[in-house]
């Protein structure tokens, strides 16, 4: 069972502010494209149908921590961790490097939910053809 999966990400130009550097925002998206080749990888999506209904993973927290910049052309391997897994969440911790230098941390914690149109959010447990898949760090 994975509990880590790892990507790379080349930093585009419109990902960069007008210093030259990735703008802090950029890393929350970078997570959530993590997360999303996360999930694709176990077969399933961020956005997926199950037992008749559309499933998601709306956020309940997400934070970061910079430690040093990046820019337009650098390389940098992300390394995604399942460090919780609830009945019905999951919380990644994301490792951000280049050349072996730390670069940024983050946090994501979701939740498993129902998404269907005009209905209101409900969460519910993960479904077992996920859960079985994931085991924490």
């Amino acid at each position: 069972m994975p509990t880590e999966f790892r990507t790379k990400r080349k930093i585009e130009f419109s990902d960069t502010d007008m210093a030259g550097i990735v703008h802090f925002s950029r890393f929350f998206i970078f997570m959530e494209t993590a997360e999303h080749e996360f999930l694709r990888s176990l077969g399933t999506s961020v956005a997926t149908e199950w037992d008749g209904n559309k499933i998601g993973w709306p956020r309940l927290a997400a934070s970061c921590e910079y430690l040093s910049p990046l820019r337009f052309e650098d390389e940098v391997d992300i390394r995604l961790c399942v460090t919780n897994k609830g009945t019905k969440s999951l919380t990644y911790q994301f490792y951000f490097t280049l050349d072996g230098k730390d670069i940024a941390r983050g946090q994501l914690t979701t939740v498993c939910c129902i998404t269907n149109p005009d209905e209101k959010l409900q969460a519910i447990p993960i479904p077992e053809f996920i859960s079985s898949q994931i085991s924490i760090t």
